[in-house]
């Protein structure tokens, strides 16, 4: 007879399988519980082959997370498109410029492969290699530790080297925007480079389709009120678009 999962197991392969790993620490803040009982449902699912046992945490079978990325990539797709082709608008040539993890920001690395004169920087093994095509985008990538589901570059390392810089623009996006202006996302590392990201910025644009609002994220990355562009394909809920007037952030719906 197969095992049921509890509801907070099930909770955790939904995380996992958005995300690609989960680490015991967040997850223990995000249910408050004990690490020590997530270190059980973690232990089980692996027990089931459901997740693989890392050290902190456990992550998807590798040939699911690459399933799972892809699918996120197609998930408004048409609207990603939008957003990027109008948030590379917003960014002039011979500026410089930092981009997160993300499939929009992928998106509009895409979009600023016209420009020229453009140094951008990143902690994206993908957008770094869009942009390397590009005939005159000079590119730095950080180091730290590359992320297998996504590509993506994590740690301190890639923090350390982003303080290095002052930009004129970061090009970020997030996992889930809550209602009263919260910038989410699901890995506490991760997070913390999208901090520096935005420290190390004169000028902030937030990149997020309408399925963002919907969605649920445990870490915090910052508030919607200290970012000076929101790029989106959609009318975004009320409550989000009084902050965006009350914080003098332009909001820009991509049709």
């Amino acid at each position: 007879m197969a095992q049921i999962l509890q509801p907070r197991q099930i909770d955790i392969l939904e995380i996992a399988r958005r995300d690609g790993r989960v680490e015991v620490d967040s997850l223990a803040a995000h249910f408050d519980v004990t690490p020590q009982t997530i270190r059980k449902d973690l232990n089980e699912l692996c027990d089931l082959e459901k997740l693989q046992r890392v050290h902190g945490g456990a992550v998807f079978p590798s040939n699911t997370v690459n399933v799972a990325y892809q699918a996120r990539r197609d998930m408004a797709s048409e609207g990603k498109a939008r957003i990027a082709a109008a948030a590379a608008e917003i960014v002039p040539n011979n500026s410089s410029v930092i981009l997160n993890i993300g499939t929009t920001t992928e998106q509009v690395a895409h979009a600023l492969r016209r420009h020229s004169g453009l140094m951008a920087i990143t902690n994206n093994l993908n957008v770094a290699f869009i942009l390397s095509e590009a005939e005159d985008v000079e590119v730095v990538i950080t180091g730290g530790m590359v992320r297998k589901s996504d590509r993506g570059i994590i740690g301190a390392a890639a923090v350390d080297l982003i303080r290095q810089f002052k930009v004129d623009f970061a090009i970020i996006g997030a996992s889930a925007i809550d209602a009263s202006g919260e910038l989410l996302d699901f890995d506490y590392r991760e997070v913390r480079v999208a901090q520096a990201i935005i420290e190390q910025s004169r000028r902030k644009i937030l990149v997020a389709d309408h399925m963002k609002f919907q969605r649920r994220a445990p870490v915090q990355i910052g508030q919607l009120a200290d970012i000076d562009y929101f790029v989106t394909d959609a009318a975004p809920p009320k409550s989000i678009m009084q902050i965006c007037r009350e914080a003098n952030v332009e909001l820009i719906v991509a049709t």
